[in-house]
């Protein structure tokens, strides 16, 4: 009698043992499940945000070209002369499928990398008026570079002064955001320059110091 007692009870044991054995591993198995579904949530987000976000601008301004061809020791001249008139549009670009990130699944943390730098495009429309020129000082192809050279530089720096690289930034900040946002709904943490990003104001101060 109490050997069929043991074996009843070495039995229950046995199979408490499984049992709690396969509980285990069906909570493993879910709990990785729920990492790697984490994981493709956060992939998919970094997805859609990784496209091109672009901000755009206008500018214009007139300038005076003048130039001066001197003979006989400067006592004859010949001068060519225009009135420019330039309207520019302008794109502020960030290309964020080119953004690196890494996915720390096993401390729940995405590390921002790398952050593409803004690519500035310029597209002038130069239009002359009350072109003034000789035979002996015409406008030639040098004279063209000079001032599609001339107009960019200052364009480039109206730009600088501008709001539109801030606007750009902005922008940009908005759709890493979406990214910030995803990982604090779902317990991750979202790191960039050394440290993690608590809040989309800490995303602009740390991307602002960067960009």
């Amino acid at each position: 009698m109490q050997n069929l007692i043991k074996r009843i009870i070495g039995v229950g044991v046995i199979v408490l043992v499984i049992v709690l054995g396969f509980k285990y591993c069906q909570f493993k198995k879910d709990d990785d499940s729920d990492i790697r579904y984490n994981t493709n949530l956060i992939q998919q987000q970094i997805l859609n945000v990784g496209k091109l976000v672009v901000t755009e601008g206008h500018f214009s301004e007139v300038i005076t070209y003048k130039n001066q061809q001197k003979y006989l020791m400067d006592m004859i001249s010949f001068e060519k002369k225009a009135l420019i008139v330039v309207n520019a549009n302008v794109t502020v670009a960030y290309d964020l499928h080119q953004m690196k990130y890494d996915i720390d699944e096993k401390n729940k943390t995405i590390t921002i990398l790398n952050i593409p730098k803004e690519e500035i495009t310029i597209n002038p429309d130069i239009q002359f008026y009350d072109v003034e020129q000789s035979k002996l000082n015409p406008f030639t192809g040098d004279d063209y570079n000079k001032i599609n050279k001339s107009v960019k530089a200052n364009l480039a720096k109206k730009i600088e002064n501008s709001t539109l690289k801030t606007n750009a930034q902005n922008r940009l900040i908005s759709e890493l955001s979406k990214i910030l946002i995803m990982t604090n709904s779902m317990g991750w943490k979202l790191q960039y320059n050394g440290k993690t990003i608590e809040s989309e104001t800490e995303l602009s101060q740390d991307l602002g110091s960067k960009l």
